[in-house]
C-alpha cells in the first residue's frame, strides 16, 4: 500500500510529461484527479493504521536493492510519519485546486509537481537511510525547477541559491550516514536495524562528528538560524504554489529527520548536543520573529516566520534530550508537541503562502503599503487571512495552539530557560496584526481599486486547509493518538 501512495504521483507525473497532446484543461484536472486519488490512499491507510510494537514500522514493505552496502527498499510508517504523510498529500491536493485556473505550461508543471509529491511521500515512509538521502536530493531538484521555472524577479538567482545551500547540506547528511554505517556491525543503512544496534554510543567522540554532520544537513533544510539566508529569498521568488510546498512539506524534511535518525540512532551524542539544540531553537524563534516584524513584503514576513515556527521544533527536541532534567512525560510531551508543530505549520503556513500569490496574482506585488481597505472588495480574502493569521500566532481553537501549548509545557519543563521563547508568540501576533491592518482596514488605497475576491478554486484550495486547522484545534484527539505513543518511543530512545 505504502509504495502505491508514493508512486502513483509519480506514474502520474510520467504520464503528463509523455502526452504532450493533452490540452490545459485536461492537463490541470489531471493533476487535481492523481493528487485526490493519492490523499484517498493515505486516508484509507490511516483508517487501518494501528500502532506498531516498539522497534517495528506498520506497513512494513523490504525488498534487497543494494545488497553490496546492505541497503534495501524499506519503507514503513509509524505515528511519526503517518501525520506528515497525510500533511504532504493535503497540501498538493490543495496546490493543484489552486491552479484550476492557471494556463501558464499547466502540463509541465502538473508533471513537477506530481514528482515532488512522490519523492515527498518516499522520504516520510523511508526506513533505509540510503533511500532516505535518495527522496531528499530529489526533492531539491524538483524545488529548484519549480523555483526557476514558475518563479518572477529574481526567481534563478534564487532558485540557485536554494539549490547549492541545500545540496551542499545534503553532502553533510551523507557523510553522517556514512559514518553510521562505518560503525555498524554488521554494516547497514537500515534504520530499523541501526536503531536496535545503536552503533556509536560508547564512542563519544565520533559519535559527536557524526551527528554533527547529519545535523547541519537537516539545520540546513528546516532552516534554522544561522543556516536560513536561503529561504527568504527562496520563497519570495516562489510562486504561490512552490512556496506552500516548500512551507508546508520540504521544510518538514529536515525537523522529521531529527526524530526519525538524529535522536534515536544517536542518542547519547543526541544528549550531548541537547543544550545546543534548545539554544539554536531559541534563536531562531526570537530572530525570525523579530526579522518578520521589520517587514515590508508579504511574502517575506510569512517567510520568517517559518524560521519563528521551525525554532519551536528544534527547541522542543533539544529538550526532549535533556534527560535526568525532568521528567519522561515531559521530554515526551516536547516530542508530541513538535511533530504536533509539524503538521499545523504545514497547513497554516501552507495556506498563508497562497493568500500571499492573490495579491501578486492581482497587483503585482507583495508589497504591505501597496494595499489598504480590502476588507470590503474582498471579504473572502480578509476572512481567510485573519484567520490564517491567528491560527499562525497560535490562538486558542485553532492546530497552532493544540502544538505550542505542547511545546512549551514539555520544554519548560525540562529546561526552565525555554519561557524566554514565548516573547515569540508575541512578536509573532505583533506582526499579524500590524498587517491585516495595513491591508485590510481603513479607506481604500494603492492597488486595492478593483482588487478581485479570491476565486472559487483559491478558496477551496486555502478553506480546506483552514478547516483542518480548525479540526484539529477543537478535536486534537485523533491525531495525538497517533503521534503520542510513537513520541514516547523516541522519547525512551533517546534516555537509552
Amino acid at each position: 500500500m505504502l509504495s502505491l501512495v508514493v508512486f502513483l504521483p509519480l506514474a502520474a507525473a510520467v504520464v503528463l510529461a509523455a502526452v504532450p497532446a493533452l490540452g490545459h484543461r485536461v492537463a490541470a484536472w489531471a493533476w487535481v484527479g492523481a493528487t485526490a486519488l493519492d490523499l484517498a490512499l493515505v486516508v484509507a491507510v490511516w483508517a487501518g493504521y494501528r500502532t506498531p510494537a516498539a522497534g517495528r514500522l506498520a506497513y512494513e514493505e523490504q525488498v534487497p536493492w543494494i545488497p553490496g552496502v546492505n541497503s534495501s527498499y524499506h519503507v514503513g510508517i509509524d505515528g511519526l510519519s503517518l501525520p506528515l504523510v497525510a500533511l504532504t498529500a493535503v497540501i498538493f491536493l490543495a496546490c493543484a485546486v489552486y491552479s484550476l485556473r492557471d494556463d501558464d505550461r499547466p502540463r509541465t508543471r502538473a508533471a513537477l509537481f506530481l514528482f515532488l509529491q512522490g519523492v515527498s511521500t518516499g522520504l516520510f515512509v523511508s526506513a533505509d537511510l540510503i533511500l532516505f538521502f535518495l527522496f531528499f536530493d530529489l526533492s531539491i531538484v524538483g524545488m529548484y525547477f519549480v523555483i526557476a521555472g514558475w518563479g518572477h524577479n529574481n526567481a534563478a538567482r534564487s532558485a540557485l541559491k536554494f539549490f547549492l545551500y541545500t545540496f551542499l547540506g545534503s553532502l553533510a547528511l551523507l557523510v553522517g550516514f556514512i559514518g553510521l554505517y562505518v560503525y555498524a556491525d554488521p554494516h547497514t543503512f537500515d534504520m530499523v536495524e541501526l536503531a536496535a544496534q545503536l552503533p556509536l554510543n560508547g564512542s563519544p567522540v565520533a559519535g559527536g562528528w557524526v551527528l554533527a554532520a547529519i545535523i547541519v544537513g537537516l539545520a540546513v533544510k528546516t532552516p534554522t538560524v544561522p543556516f536560513h539566508t536561503w529561504l527568504p529569498p527562496a520563497h519570495t521568488d516562489a510562486p504561490a504554489t512552490g512556496s506552500a510546498v516548500l512551507a508546508g512539506v520540504l521544510l518538514k524534511m529536515g525537523t522529521y529527520g531529527f526524530v526519525r535518525i538524529a535522536m534515536p540512532l544517536l542518542p547519547q551524542a543526541w544528549r550531548a548536543w541537547a543544550w545546543v539544540m534548545v539554544i539554536v531553537g531559541i534563536v531562531s524563534v526570537l530572530y525570525g520573529a523579530l526579522v518578520a516584524l521589520a517587514q515590508t513584503d508579504l511574502k517575506r514576513m510569512i517567510a520568517y516566520t517559518s524560521v519563528n515556527h521551525m525554532g519551536y521544533i528544534v527547541m522542543a527536541v533539544g529538550a526532549a534530550g535533556l534527560v535526568g532534567n525532568g521528567p519522561a512525560e515531559a521530554r515526551s510531551i516536547a516530542v508530541t508537541g513538535a511533530v504536533t508543530q509539524m503538521v499545523s505549520h504545514g497547513l497554516i503556513t501552507g495556506a498563508l503562502f497562497l493568500l500571499a500569490g492573490v495579491f501578486h496574482d492581482r497587483a503585482g506585488t507583495y508589497d504591505l503599503g501597496a494595499f489598504g481597505g480590502l476588507a470590503g472588495p474582498a471579504p473572502r480574502l480578509a476572512t481567510l487571512f485573519a484567520v490564517g493569521a491567528f491560527a499562525s500566532l497560535g490562538l486558542p481553537g485553532l492546530s497552532g495552539f493544540i502544538a505550542e501549548f505542547q511545546v512549551f509545557t514539555g520544554s519548560i519543563a525540562v529546561a526552565p530557560v525555554s519561557a524566554v521563547a514565548l516573547v515569540g508568540i508575541l512578536v509573532t501576533a505583533a506582526l499579524f496584526l500590524r498587517a491585516l491592518q495595513r491591508v485590510f482596514t481603513g479607506p481604500e488605497a494603492g492597488h486595492s481599486a478593483g482588487f478581485t475576491d479570491l476565486r472559487p478554486a483559491e478558496a477551496w484550495a486555502v478553506g480546506a486547509l483552514l478547516l483542518l486547522s480548525l479540526l484539529i484545534g477543537v478535536l486534537p484527539r485523533p491525531l495525538l493518538d497517533v503521534i503520542e505513543p510513537a513520541a514516547r518511543t523516541v522519547a525512551e530512545l533517546v534516555g537509552r
